[in-house]
């Protein structure tokens, strides 16, 4: 079975950086999209970022031009750096993937436990 395991979360103050990852596990042969998604209890889940498999990325407008996701498919992990955070981006931040092939076939819709991020003063 496919896992997802961030990793990075932490107190930052506002206009600080943090580097989230987020590493599969589980013989795996590759990902598809790989997603970064937060949730927090004043905001609904939100999309925050994917990256294909070719490496193509998509953000929120809430986060263009401060986050950047990337991805290492030879370590089946994904990463998101995060810049210039602001209080509003408080949240749990999960990882997620959409399909995963592996020796058993695929998994769709793999999610990983999440990292909280805090943002304050």
């Amino acid at each position: 079975q496919v896992q997802l395991v961030e990793s990075g979360g932490d107190l930052v103050q506002p206009g600080g950086s943090l580097r989230l990852s987020c590493a599969a596990s589980g013989s795996i042969f590759s990902t598809n999209v790989l997603g970064w998604y937060r949730h927090s209890p004043v905001k609904q889940r939100e999309l925050v970022a994917q990256v294909t498999s070719g490496g193509s990325t998509t953000y929120a407008d809430s986060v263009k031009g401060r986050f950047a996701s990337s991805r290492d498919s030879a370590k089946n992990t994904v990463y998101l750096r995060m810049n210039s955070l602001k209080p509003e981006d408080t949240a749990v931040y999960y990882c997620n993937a959409d399909r995963v092939a592996t020796m058993r076939g695929y998994e769709y819709n793999v999610w990983g436990q999440g990292t909280q991020v805090t943002v304050s003063s």
